[in-house]
């Protein structure tokens, strides 16, 4: 099981605004703002972002508990003017009740919300 995650960037500012912005419907909020910024919720921080040089070609997704909750943080996202890869569907190629949306941080990262949940 994965505890947490560490992303670096050049564009930190942003990048703390995309992920504001995208995990606030989610429960997420900026917990940690030093030279480390982190992000959690009930008490528990689960992602950081550093100043660094990004990787590329990555791919993550946060779990979205219904799939309101997806089209809910992918329009705050969209609202907010950021990147957006692919609208809120259902993904039958991977199973019957998977559904997501798909964004771009500053950096240009593949971050989707999801949900598996059926509806």
């Amino acid at each position: 099981m994965i505890d947490h995650l560490e992303l670096q960037t050049r564009r930190l500012g942003e990048t703390v605004n995309f992920y504001s912005d995208v995990l606030n419907p989610l429960g997420y909020r900026l917990m940690l703002n030093g030279t480390v910024k982190g992000f959690g919720s009930d008490g528990t921080m689960d992602l950081f972002l550093v100043e660094g040089a990004p990787s590329s070609d990555v791919h993550f997704a946060f779990a979205a508990t219904s799939r309101a909750l997806v089209d809910a943080a992918w329009d705050a996202g969209k609202a907010a003017g950021h990147v957006t890869d692919r609208p809120p569907a259902l993904a039958p190629n991977v199973h019957s009740d998977y559904y997501a949306g798909y964004l771009r941080d500053p950096d240009g990262r593949l971050v989707e919300i999801v949900c598996q949940r059926a509806e």
